[in-house]
């Protein structure tokens, strides 16, 4: 999420349908996985009845799911026991670099996932995912960083971030409180020609603009269920979003809320799964991404978590998840370490 992506855990986890037909995996026998655990860290969304009950099933382990609010705790979290905590994760494609670099994750054996066979064409090479000929991620979920509005306040869609910088709409808009997510929008609304290699001039801009942006602010939040019980409780008009779950939750809870992508673009992750260096059982890693890529699995993804998909384009394309082509995705940037003290310089003005 993500990725978040970045998507996190809403106020109350929406249950998928149990009773998901049982999933071949012809390359391994159940009892090796005998009185085994998976230990999954990952996004709201992601371990989900629907797939976790068949892989229980199937492979006759216990997957134990923890979720994450941000890409930098589940960096720090992984970085503070070098992997050994977790066995399967999911972080978007920008990640990979730190995560290589610092030795977190290991290649994946694609041949032990069969499934790997439903991508769709457009995921199938996913350039920031490999180093050299070894690939460190599968693909799973996408979505965008948009803009959420009040439709009562704005009945056209705004077309521009520049409404975030508004005085008229003071203390009536939050931001998600994420380094990359947050820093990288407000390079787009910028119009920085690339928004992940700046220069020593890009990050003065960004910083400033980004102070400018703080003095109007309600809040920064965290997670979705954080900007989802602000946005209804708070009369807020404008949300630097986490993410398309966030809309269906908002009008459950009876706010009229639109999403749109600014005329600037706005961030496109591909969240991927991959195996802990620290993973206790290879196999069993392999064998719960070889779940997640069947196709009920992507529409799943799609028609309950809200999300794009990898495995389903139908599905994709009856939720409206059709603007790919106008998203800007994600790349480890230029300075990981710089951008993360700038952000504290921002939080900290």
């Amino acid at each position: 999420m993500s990725h978040m992506l970045n998507v996190h855990k809403l106020t109350r986890r929406q249950a998928l349908a149990a009773g998901a037909a049982a999933l071949a995996m012809p390359f391994i026998a159940r009892t090796a996985f005998a009185a085994r655990e998976l230990r999954i860290f990952t996004w709201e969304g992601y371990g989900e009845p629907q797939w976790v009950k068949p892989f229980e099933e199937k492979t006759g382990a216990r997957a134990k799911v923890a979720y994450t609010l941000s890409v930098d705790e589940m960096f720090a979290k992984m970085q503070a026991s070098k992997g050994s905590d977790y066995d399967v994760i999911a972080f978007d494609t920008s990640m990979f670099g730190r995560y290589i670099d610092d030795s977190l994750v290991q290649p994946i054996d694609v041949g032990k996932i069969p499934n790997a066979a439903n991508l769709v064409p457009a995921f199938r090479q996913v350039a920031p995912i490999r180093r050299g000929d070894k690939q460190y991620g599968v693909p799973f979920a996408w979505g965008s960083i948009p803009l959420i509005y009040d439709k009562g306040a704005f009945p056209a869609a705004p077309d521009s971030w520049e409404v975030m910088w508004d005085p008229q709409y003071a203390q009536q808009m939050i931001a998600l409180d994420d380094t990359n997510n947050y820093l990288v929008t407000v390079a787009i609304a910028l119009g920085i020609k690339d928004p992940f290699n700046w220069t020593d001039s890009d990050f003065e801009k960004v910083k400033q603009k980004a102070i400018e942006q703080k003095g109007l602010l309600l809040t920064y939040y965290n997670g979705n269920d954080g900007g989802v019980d602000i946005f209804a409780s708070s009369g807020i008009k404008l949300m630097l979003s986490a993410g398309e779950p966030q809309l269906p939750a908002l009008i459950k809870r009876g706010v009229n809320a639109g999403l749109t992508i600014p005329k600037e673009g706005a961030i496109g992750w591909l969240d991927n799964w991959t195996i802990s260096a620290g993973a206790t059982d290879v196999d069993l890693a392999h064998a719960w991404i070889d779940v997640c890529l069947e196709k009920s699995v992507g529409a799943a993804v799609s028609d309950h978590a809200h999300y794009g998909n990898v495995t389903d384009q139908a599905a994709n394309e009856r939720n409206g998840y059709t603007y790919g082509d106008r998203l800007v995705w994600l790349q480890s940037p230029e300075d990981w370490n710089r951008r993360v003290k700038l952000w504290n310089e921002v939080k900290a003005s």
